[in-house]
């Protein structure tokens, strides 16, 4: 069977200073053939002592177990501000508790499950576009899987359908953003003076974060001054943004500001259709690798829904969908490493970290070891119901107090969009087209994923 791509690895470790070129490019292009095996490893560079964590305890260590000591490295922080601002994804201690306990009842499943009506309109609206695309013709999957899932963050969060012209200054500056973080990071892990280098790429990527910012705004604020104006009766109580202005915490009494509710939709806008872009491009491309999997999971579909509209308890059935994707969430996972910092001297294996030590978590490199699983580099969707992973090698959402507020979101958007895809369309390799997998924010394909559309007969 044909295995999906993956970056070439290096030989050995990279010096530092080919570190300092690859990795602005991308964070998986300085990995070397050992990191797919290694428990742990080190690099020390002018900025900071960092540590690469794959051992299974220690992982729990930082995630789970002694999480306090472990927050969120405040590099992110540095690179995420322009766009997320003060958001739980970059906060933490009390400003992050208390963001969170705001923000899980806005997640929790009946809340989910009450949006999941926006969600199938925006899924109708992506097969609209698509059935209008002659049979064999290629397309960029890449996009189009970034349009629905920004379109249904749009829907489900704001009762607004996304604009094309709108999406696309949107997601353009989204993509800025991405190339220009890596390069941001570099600078502080090098320690090198934020006037000598790189002032087109931090000018280009403040913008980028400043323009995504000020789309969302144009479309919070009026929502924002008519709950301050009119209260609760102002809500007409459908989607996400209406049960974030009415959370209020209970100390004060105090909802979020207007600045704090943008930083957190700017938050969801990122978590909830770029990682989602991300891995539903990466299943199309493992279903046109494997056309005997495709045609499988295309069956169960129509055993499933036939032609009816989809409905939440249809969804659940479709176990081999979900399957597939949390398959392409192993092998390809949106959020690649997840940067920590140590706040305090402590002992890994036979190191010794000092305070201030960072620490990277890769899901990358976890999902893939060779240690943890069976054929790590191969496309196999059976192997949750063949073997059952060993504990916390499989995390594509982070683990732990800090994992990802909208996993079900996130899975029900996930198996809903493959679901509409696969009961109209087949997806077939372009012949002499290969997808260059990079790890920036997330890790999405550096050329798009060109791919034949098929109409499915019916």
């Amino acid at each position: 069977m044909p295995c999906p791509v993956k970056p070439k690895p290096l030989q050995s470790k990279a010096s530092l200073l080919s570190i300092f070129f690859k990795k602005q490019h991308s964070w998986l292009d300085g990995l070397y053939e050992r990191s797919y095996s290694m428990k742990m490893g080190q690099v020390n560079m002018p900025g900071l002592d960092l540590y690469m964590v794959n051992q299974l305890d220690l992982v729990r260590r930082v995630l789970i177990d002694d999480v306090e000591h472990f927050p969120k490295h405040e590099m992110l922080h540095d690179i995420m501000g322009p766009l997320l601002g003060e958001s739980i994804f970059t906060t933490n201690g009390p400003q992050w508790r208390r963001q969170r306990n705001l923000l899980d009842p806005v997640f929790d499943l009946h809340r989910v499950q009450h949006v999941f009506s926006l969600m199938r309109a925006a899924s109708q609206a992506m097969e609209a576009r698509l059935n209008a695309v002659e049979h064999g013709s290629e397309i960029d999957v890449d996009s189009e899987m970034t349009f629905v899932t920004a379109d249904i963050i749009f829907r489900t969060i704001l009762s607004v359908s996304l604009d094309s012209s709108e999406a696309r200054k949107i997601l353009d500056a989204f993509v800025i953003f991405q190339q220009e973080s890596p390069k941001i990071a570099l600078r502080r892990m090098f320690r090198l003076p934020h006037w000598l280098v790189w002032r087109r790429s931090a000018r280009r990527w403040r913008h980028a974060g400043e323009q995504i910012r000020a789309a969302l705004a144009k479309v919070i604020r009026p929502r924002y001054d008519a709950f301050h104006a009119g209260g609760a009766d102002a809500l007409p109580g459908d989607d996400i943004l209406d049960a974030i202005l009415a959370t209020v915490r209970e100390d004060t009494g105090q909802g979020f500001s207007f600045e704090e509710i943008l930083d957190q939709v700017a938050m969801l806008f990122l978590a909830g259709h770029e990682t989602s872009a991300s891995a539903l491009t990466w299943s199309l491309y493992l279903l046109a690798l494997h056309p005997e999997i495709q045609e499988r999971a295309g069956a169960d579909v129509e055993r499933v829904l036939g032609d009816a509209e989809p409905e939440l308890g249809a969804l659940k059935q479709l176990s081999f969908v979900r399957d597939i994707f949390r398959e392409a969430l192993r092998l390809y996972p949106p959020v690649g490493f997840l940067a920590r910092e140590c706040t305090h001297a402590t002992q890994m294996r036979d190191k010794r970290l000092a305070a201030g030590s960072t620490i990277v978590i890769s899901p990358w490199l976890i999902h893939r070891h060779r240690e943890y699983w069976v054929n790590p580099d191969d496309f196999d969707p059976e192997r949750f119901t063949r073997e059952k992973p060993l504990r916390d090698a499989f995390l594509p959402f982070g683990t732990g107090p800090r994992v990802c507020i909208g996993v079900t979101f996130a899975m029900q958007e996930a198996v809903l969009i493959l679901a509409c895809l696969l009961r109209r369309y087949r997806f077939v390799l372009v012949p002499g087209f290969t997808p260059k997998p990079v790890g920036r924010l997330t890790i999405r394909s550096e050329n798009g994923m060109l791919l034949k559309l098929e109409h499915r007969e019916r």
